[in-house]
């Protein structure tokens, strides 16, 4: 798996306290730098269901995804890059904490609460929720996100697999059972179990719509709820 190498500052309550590793750059490009898929359901910029004005519209900033409803959106988006990313990150780390794999950091291994409280810093590094102990280990997944971010991805399929909700691929619908090696992905912390790799890359073409029936599966069980909906 191949991560980029950029890392945004996390922005929000679930964090005791945010971590900034350096300013979102400016610079708007296409190239194929690797990240993961922008797996929110919602638009950035208006809040519209991605989907609900025709297919949704991918652009990449520093080689990291976003999609928006429409055309007219990235242009407000890229008017304060800096205050759109605190946005977009702190939706992306409110949406995967409740899949978030473990309570201690994934480099020191050091506890991750005070008591019942939440001491951990945030970070989110290609459209991946990172949480660590201290800012010097924040700096370590900047220096090789990586390294990290597939140490992450091992313990959320071992976290998940045993009880994963879904019994056949979410694409193809063959059975995993009669499948000999499923391949498994991590997408936006979820675990998702496929018959082949071409079903893979469909999924990340289009994540919201895969990742809801599995979402849907988990709550059917009474796992990984979602979080509440904040009163304005």
């Amino acid at each position: 798996m191949r991560i980029m190498t950029r890392i945004a500052c996390c922005v929000g309550a679930l964090a005791a306290a945010a971590v900034a590793l350096g300013a979102h750059g400016a610079t708007h490009t296409g190239d194929d730098v690797w990240t993961e898929p922008y797996a929110l359901t919602t638009c950035p910029i208006s809040g519209k269901k991605l989907g609900s004005m025709g297919d949704a519209v991918v652009k990449k900033y520093d080689g990291r995804e976003v999609r928006f409803c429409c055309g007219g959106c990235p242009g407000s988006f890229e008017k304060d890059l800096d205050a759109s990313w605190a946005k977009v990150d702190k939706a992306i780390a409110k949406d995967q904490m409740r899949f978030y794999p473990v309570k201690t950091c994934v480099l020191s291994g050091e506890s991750l609460f005070e008591g019942e409280k939440d001491q951990a810093k945030t970070v989110v590094v290609g459209n991946r929720l990172v949480r660590v102990c201290c800012d010097r280990c924040a700096a370590k997944v900047a220096k090789s996100p990586e390294e990290i971010v597939a140490e992450l991805n091992k313990l959320t399929i071992e976290a998940q697999r045993a009880d994963y909700p879904v019994e056949t691929c979410v694409v193809g619908g063959e059975k995993l059972a009669s499948v000999d090696e499923p391949v498994e992905t991590v997408i936006a912390g979820r675990l998702v179990r496929l018959c082949c790799e071409k079903c893979e890359a469909k999924v990340k073409e289009n994540p919201t719509k895969y990742l809801a029936t599995i979402d849907k599966a988990w709550q059917a069980k009474g796992k990984y709820m979602p979080p509440k909906e904040e009163k304005n």
